[in-house]
């Protein structure tokens, strides 16, 4: 059967060639290609907005012009979302979660490999064809504008909704059937959790994309009318297609790395995880929930008003179990012995910058207050705060706590804060700085505002936020000369450096499911077994 893979990670000794990496088939080494293929695109799409923020660090045309900005634009969205945000938490699952449910390898270990290697192909074909149309490719201007970079794009995104199905295949068969005996939902793993939720919505929402990217193909190419309106078509409903898949997908993106946080805090805080189950059902309600919400952002598209306000109650209403996670963390931390390593420093960074973009994404939800900031600079704050604040904080926080079972090696702490200390300054000084242009209403999608009213404000406003994206660019090389670094200097480290957490080393172990892998839960008498006046063991010194 499948899941009879052995996998080669425990036994392999000698290095590593090319020809292993373009044709391995193990999750181990699979996980790190979607890291390694995730970060280059990660800082190829941070050279685009560094690219963009040049060009309206001043009013008026002065690097790149009209056309060029809209693609730009449309290359950074889509790379960012498509390439970078889903594919490096997919990369993590591919890691983590077989050692963290005791299997040797994927159910179907070359399925996963083809998962990884139509990513990068996609990535070719849509930067070949560099589309002008913005990452959302709203309709009409998609359909009639009959640039071949369009076909390309549309191409590229389909390769990408067959990598993740055959990828959240890979993974709920992998959770259901091949779990080692003794792991079971009450137990397992809260980043598993985070993975299984989230690869059920890949498997729900793609083929949504997936079947408005195949109708927008024969909409250009005449082969039929759904979106065109010149001849009846309706181009709403291309909007609704694609943020019926593309909500959920602020999940498929954040949950993953809400995962990684509920591993990192407990470690870290060394403590057991605060309220294990309630962390769980919020993460299978945020789930739910997450299908019932893609019209708050059509809200200005002229559907009646019975048709949006149940929109924008669950809107409100999905805040509630992502407000039940950090108030979890919280409680995890609180009174524990915190440890401000990197990964906990980009852990509550996470935390910190997730909670402004929760609360000014439930402050523009009212319907009222979002058609004064519906396409203003507003929504880029919110959206880079939920993503970027979210996922890529999430991402490093997990690449530095799992980085040691990937490399054999310890990173530098040194070398690491110092990119926590761009990244966190430059991300807010660039991103809260758009609160404010958007309050002013500074259209969003627009390449020079020297038209607008305000001008002097806009022109300020807006080099402080170009000066930020430049010290959060900065703020990456230090991650890239932490990773050199190691290779070359870094010491030789266990899997897992961080230490036990008190009430672990008394709880049963699974076979085959090592000690850095076994769920973490709290005991009843604080850590202390049954029948024994000892405290719990106290935790290691990494």
């Amino acid at each position: 059967m499948a899941g009879e893979v052995v996998t080669g990670y425990h036994s392999r000794t000698e290095p590593i060639g090319i020809f292993r990496w373009l044709t391995t088939t193990n999750h181990h080494e699979i996980g790190i290609l979607y890291l390694a293929n995730s970060f280059l695109f990660f800082l190829i799409g941070g050279v685009l907005a560094l690219l963009m923020r040049s060009e309206l660090a001043y009013p008026g045309r002065t690097i790149v012009d009209a056309s060029t900005y809209m693609e730009l634009f449309t290359m950074h969205g889509t790379t960012m979302i498509f390439l970078v945000a889903i594919p490096i938490l997919a990369g993590f699952g591919n890691l983590m979660v077989p050692p963290l449910i005791g299997a040797k390898d994927m159910a179907f270990p070359r399925v996963n490999a083809l998962s990884f290697w139509l990513i990068p192909v996609a990535g070719v074909i849509m930067w070949l064809g560099a589309a002008n149309i913005g990452w959302t490719g709203y309709t009409p201007l998609s359909v009639y504008d009959k640039s071949p970079g369009i076909d390309m794009w549309i191409v590229g995104l389909q390769l990408l909704g067959i990598s993740s199905t055959a990828g959240a295949i890979n993974f709920l068969v992998t959770i259901f059937r091949h779990r080692a005996t003794g792991i079971t939902f009450n137990n397992l793993s809260l980043f598993v959790w985070s993975i299984l939720v989230t690869q059920g919505l890949v498997l729900l929402a793609t083929p949504v994309l997936a079947g408005g990217l195949f109708i927008l193909l024969l909409d250009r190419h005449g082969m039929t009318a759904f979106l065109s309106p010149l001849v009846g078509g309706d181009p709403i409903m291309w909007q609704h297609l694609f943020w019926f898949y593309s909500h959920p997908a602020v999940y498929i993106m954040i949950l993953p790395a809400m995962g990684i946080i509920s591993e990192v805090i407990p470690r870290m805080s060394h403590k057991p995880i605060f309220g294990y189950k309630a962390i769980a059902l919020s993460t299978v309600a945020i789930g739910f929930l997450s299908f019932g919400v893609w019209v708050h952002h059509m809200f200005t598209t002229g559907l009646s008003i019975s048709a949006r306000l149940p929109f924008m109650i669950i809107t409100l209403a999905i805040a509630v179990p992502s407000g039940i996670k950090i108030f979890n963390w919280i409680a995890t931390m609180w009174g524990g012995a915190i440890e401000l390593k990197a990964p906990m420093l980009f852990a509550i960074g996470f935390v910190t910058m997730f909670v402004i973009g929760g609360i000014n994404g439930v402050f523009q939800a009212p319907i009222p207050l979002d058609y004064p900031l519906q396409d203003t600079y507003w929504v880029v704050a919110h959206l880079h705060y939920v993503l970027f604040g979210g996922t890529i904080l999430g991402a490093f926080a997990g690449f530095y706590f799992w980085f040691p079972r990937m490399s054999k090696r310890m990173y530098s702490e040194r070398i690491a804060r110092w990119h926590f200390g761009f990244t966190i300054i430059g991300f807010n000084v660039v991103f809260f700085t758009m609160h404010f242009l958007g309050l002013l209403g500074m259209p969003r999608r627009i390449y020079d505002y020297s038209s607008f009213g305000q001008l002097s404000l806009f022109w300020t406003l807006n080099w402080l936020a170009s000066i930020g994206a430049f010290i959060l660019g900065a703020g990456q090389l230090f991650f890239v000369a932490n990773i050199a670094w190691t290779f070359v200097k870094g010491p030789v480290s266990d899997p897992d450096p961080w230490g036990e957490i008190p009430a672990q080393v008394h709880e049963p172990r699974v076979p085959g499911v090592p000690v850095y892998a076994m769920p973490i839960h709290a005991m009843a008498n604080g850590g202390v077994p049954e029948g024994s006046s000892e405290p719990g063991q106290s935790p290691r010194a990494p």
